[in-house]
């Protein structure tokens, strides 16, 4: 103002006032230059129109965000109207006096090269900003040390959150709580990646505002589905250069994202053919190869697991695991710490006995038998190999060899027809362990029923009832055909007669 030799006439006591920003200069006679104004200029004018009471021009100038206004004399006023200096005093309007000596022009063109300067300090700031944040990128902490360094970039706090919603990082004072909820609120349930048809997608960011209290937050990654959100707030507005350095932020948190997403696939690929190495018998190699990457094989005996792929990310830190395809994946633990880790990946899994090295291609088989088990709703989540065993020879058989060996050997009663279920009542013979009452009981029939029925399965089968050997094929045949529940009659009103 001194620079320019305005004189302050009124509207200048409040504090601060002088400080506001000058958005541009404008220049006017008009008795309401509002309609073309935006707010945030420093008004100018000779007071060519100006008389009587000016408190509406004043008024409308107020209303408008005017910053100032500057009233040129010696033109058409050789002092500014003291009506103008009240008016302005009392609604708070900064007045200047500019005098006769200062063009107009020149004071547009300081305002434009004060606003440069600004400009230029802001994108130097900026800048600065940024670089302190490709630094903190390029540290072994990776995004969590972009997220420090971001809270104290804003001066306030900032959040690393997954895709699901989870907090992975956060500065003291994080209102994750308050992000992870608005959310939810503009999707229709937490973290829908990909919208279904006429559904609004998630904005590019969003900015949440209280009192107080100024939140920004964007989305992770490129294209449909987010990969992650990263949050920033603060007590204040954020300016134009905050916002730019937010946005380098999320640039550099994406990058560092998709370059971690690609070292988990490198690894993923080295555990995968190291895993190849073992199975063939290479175990040096295998060792090696890890070694010089500098890391190693769990100490055997190992356990082997077998699980889904939606199990991979939950054993990956506890386990040496590797996607295979059959089953998907294979986790290596010590044997102490199998029934930890198997419970841990939240799945069904499959766990061999304890094994060397040397024979883990039988362990991967015994895990991949074990979680086939783990789908039957009678068995908990996770299945030991060594549990299963011991519940019958079918538990060691190939599925699909003992699936054909089933077929076979049941054909003659399966094609019998309908006047009879014969294989059911086979069932139910062996499961009594040839006592007719109990096997009559459990079928709802007479015993004599059961003996006619048990004769026919004899003649379609062509064998002994009796013999022990043949009684152990025909139970193995019904178990691999599977386990269907017997279906309960209600107990006949006569008692069967003595049993065998």
């Amino acid at each position: 103002m001194r620079r320019m030799q305005l004189k302050p006439l009124a509207g200048t006591a409040r504090p601060g006032v002088l400080d506001a920003p000058v958005r541009w200069v404008a220049v006017s006679e008009l008795s309401d230059p509002t309609p073309y104004l935006e707010g945030g200029e420093l008004l100018l004018t000779t007071g060519l129109r100006m008389e009587g009471d000016l408190s509406g021009y004043v008024a409308r100038l107020v209303r408008r965000g005017v910053a100032g206004l500057g009233f040129g004399v010696g033109v058409s006023h050789e002092e500014t109207p003291p009506g103008l200096v009240e008016a302005a005093e009392a609604d708070g309007l900064p007045l200047l006096e500019v005098p006769r000596e200062m063009p107009f022009i020149a004071i547009g063109k300081a305002v434009s090269e004060l606003l440069a300067a600004e400009q230029y300090e802001e994108i130097s700031r900026a800048f600065a900003a940024q670089g302190r944040l490709t630094r903190a990128a390029l540290r072994q902490e990776g995004v969590e040390a972009v997220i420090d360094r971001l809270a104290k970039e804003v001066g306030g706090w900032a959040a690393l959150l997954d895709e699901s919603g989870e907090v992975r990082h956060a500065t003291p004072g994080a209102r994750t709580e308050a992000v992870a909820a608005e959310l939810s609120r503009r999707r229709g349930r937490p973290f829908e990646p990909v919208p279904a048809a006429g559904e609004a997608r998630m904005p590019a960011s969003l900015a949440l505002s209280a009192p107080g209290e100024h939140i920004v937050v964007q989305p992770l990654g490129g294209g449909g589905r987010p990969r992650g959100f990263f949050a920033v707030g603060a007590e204040h507005a954020f300016s134009p250069v905050t916002h730019t350095v937010i946005n380098a932020a999320g640039s550099l948190l994406t990058l560092s994202m998709e370059q971690g997403r690609a070292q988990r696939a490198a690894e993923r690929s080295l555990r995968a053919a190291v895993l190849e190495l073992l199975l063939a018998g290479e175990e040096e190699r295998a060792r090696a190869v890890l070694g010089r990457l500098g890391g190693r094989l769990p100490a055997a005996p190992v356990v082997a697991l077998a699980a889904g792929p939606e199990a991979l990310d939950a054993l990956e830190p506890v386990a040496y695991a590797a996607l295979t395809g059959v089953p998907d994946v294979v986790a290596l633990v010590p044997e102490q710490d199998a029934e930890e880790v198997a419970l841990g990946a939240g799945v069904p899994v499959g766990v061999s006995l304890p094994t060397g090295y040397g024979s883990l291609r039988d362990a991967l088989d015994q895990a991949r038998r074990a979680l086939e088990a783990a789908g039957d709703t009678r068995r908990g989540p996770v299945v030991k190999f060594g549990e299963l065993a011991g519940q019958g020879l079918l538990a060691l058989l190939d599925p699909a060899a003992a699936h054909a060996f089933s077929t076979a050997v049941l054909a003659p009663l399966n094609a019998y027809g309908s006047r009879a279920d014969l294989v059911e009542s086979l069932r139910a013979y062996l499961e009594s362990n040839g006592h007719w009452d109990a096997a009559a009981q459990r079928l709802g029939v007479h015993r004599h029923t059961l003996r006619y029925r048990m004769r026919r399965v004899a003649e379609l089968l062509g064998r002994d009832l009796d013999d022990p050997g043949v009684r152990a094929e025909l139970w193995l045949a019904l178990e691999a055909a599977g386990r269907p529940r017997a279906k309960r009659r209600a107990t006949p009103a006569f008692r069967p007669g003595s049993s065998r």
